[in-house]
């Protein structure tokens, strides 16, 4: 999806977000806490690494932003995704990735203890909007594993991609425990 402003991301992000929710709120415990056959997560895992990674978002962007906002450059809330995240973007379509090991799940956290720190990370990416769309962010960037540097708008954008990924992969294993 293109997006134009930093507005359309977070109105996005928001849809993506309830979806996961609602739908990580659906697990029972057993459910969750299934092994599955030719899986290294069960679904609690899977719920917990997206809100490690989204907490990990959260922190890298309010640095940025902070560092934007030191800097003062007017921005007029627009978005453009960079040439190269777009081609990283393109090059990595349908990848299967191994998660870095800072937001590799423990495996023993409620699905509820998971979402409860979703939604403190999701209020404070929500606190940063303001200023993501005040301050041009351009010049500050932080190094994705796979994707490369992305200034705090493409983190937020890639936000609800990952969390869009999961739950379609959350989704899949679902039906392979209830089956």
């Amino acid at each position: 999806m293109e997006f134009k402003t930093i507005d359309e991301i977070y109105t996005v992000n928001k849809k993506v977000g309830d979806r996961f929710r609602d739908f990580a709120n659906s697990i029972s415990d057993a459910e969750a806490h299934a092994e599955i056959e030719g899986e290294p997560w069960t679904l609690a895992a899977l719920v917990e690494h997206v809100s490690m990674v989204e907490g990990g978002i959260a922190k890298m962007c309010a640095r940025m932003i902070a560092g934007a906002k030191e800097q003062g450059t007017p921005s007029d809330g627009s978005f453009a995704i960079s040439d190269a995240f777009k081609a990283k973007l393109a090059e990595n379509e349908g990848a299967k990735f191994e998660a870095p090991e800072r937001v590799r799940p423990t495996g023993g956290v409620a699905i509820a203890e998971s979402l409860a720190r979703l939604d403190t990370t999701t209020g404070e990416l929500a606190a940063l909007k303001g200023d993501l769309e005040a301050f041009d962010g351009s010049a500050f960037t932080f190094p994705h594993p796979y994707f490369g540097p992305l200034t705090a708008a493409e983190w937020v954008m890639l936000s609800g991609g990952h969390m869009a990924r999961h739950h379609a992969q959350a989704a899949a294993l679902l039906e392979r425990v209830r089956a």
